[in-house]
């Protein structure tokens, strides 16, 4: 007996960005499947998918906001039924990946939460993972199936040059995202300054900037970040280019997680355009004159036909979507 074997794609998603995901469905030219996802009066979560997944290639998106812990859960929910239903591959689609911050110990008795994480999403039964610029490249290690680092750089890329101007600096907010930024500035043919900050320890979510290292004075700083949480780093960043004598100051992220008191510091801060993509919802109350929100949905769609396709994802990002 011969059979020739058919390539199916389902996709689904959980709750916590339902928008999101139908905007990569509709890029794809597919339906969103129903996981039919519920709350037990305990709490606990339940889902049961409306359709076969026998023998398909199943993708699982789920961004981890809002609240973190049940939006994971909820994937490994979605994750475990696809398995125990003999989906012939699992990938866990996470635009924001949950725990990224705590990717190492920074002091003693700390957990790894991020690998923590990745074990979990293994142990569920996702065979692969899809992820957009995450905290840190080493995330990639702590998943035992292949990983696909994607990255917003295009989308970013194209509206500073679309918006900025001609005589723009882009600026790492701290050390860690220097080579983020020089990314950016070699792409646009600009500047680049970085700015030296330092976390007092025992205060978390506070961040002191020290000095900036380039010349900013009498033009546009564009500081780039992977993601804005409290706003602090941002914030502090904006204070002390405006100092050093900055004519106008842009923030830009791929996460816009904005947790509280996050909005209410980048409403009163000198930051006059703050430029996000949609990898987590923004509420109505956290919507401020200064952000716009950019789609990332073509990004991820993309990298979603690659790898059913068996194509390459890094040739989406020119190879250059590591870090």
């Amino acid at each position: 007996m011969e059979l020739v074997t058919k390539k199916k794609l389902l996709l689904y998603s959980g709750s916590s960005h339902p928008a999101l995901a139908t905007e990569i469905a509709r890029h794809l030219g597919v339906e969103l499947g129903e996981p039919n996802l519920r709350s037990f009066p305990n709490g606990e979560l339940h889902c049961r998918f409306d359709e076969s997944v026998r023998g398909a290639d199943v993708f699982i998106i789920q961004t981890h906001c809002g609240p973190v812990n049940e939006a994971i859960m909820q994937q490994l929910v979605m994750i475990d039924a696809a398995k125990r239903a003999s989906a012939k591959r699992i990938t866990a689609v996470c635009p924001l990946y949950g725990y990224s911050r705590q990717d190492r110990k920074a002091e003693g008795r700390e957990p790894i939460s991020a690998k923590l994480v990745a074990d979990l999403l293994t142990v569920a039964g996702a065979d692969r993972l899809v992820s957009v610029d995450l905290h840190s490249g080493q995330i990639q290690g702590f998943f035992d199936g292949p990983v696909d680092h994607l990255t917003a750089d295009p989308v970013l890329l194209d509206y500073l040059r679309e918006n900025a101007g001609p005589d723009v600096v882009v600026v790492a907010p701290d050390a860690g995202r220097v080579k983020v930024a020089a990314r950016f500035s070699q792409h646009l043919g600009a500047d680049l300054a970085f700015v030296n900050k330092d976390r007092p320890r025992g205060r978390v979510g506070a961040a002191v900037a020290r000095d900036v290292i380039g010349e900013v004075d009498g033009r546009r700083c564009v500081v780039i970040d992977d993601r804005i949480d409290t706003g602090g780093t941002i914030v502090a960043a904006a204070d002390i280019l405006m100092a050093h004598g900055a004519t106008d100051v842009w923030a830009m992220a791929t996460h816009g997680v904005l947790a509280e008191p996050a909005t209410d510091r980048l409403k009163n801060s000198v930051i006059s355009r703050i430029v996000l993509t949609d990898t987590v919802p923004l509420p109505p109350d956290k919507e401020i004159d200064k952000i716009e929100v950019l789609s990332i949905a073509k990004v991820i769609a993309d990298a979603i036909d690659a790898v059913f396709e068996d194509t390459s994802v890094s040739d989406i990002f020119g190879g250059q979507n590591q870090s």
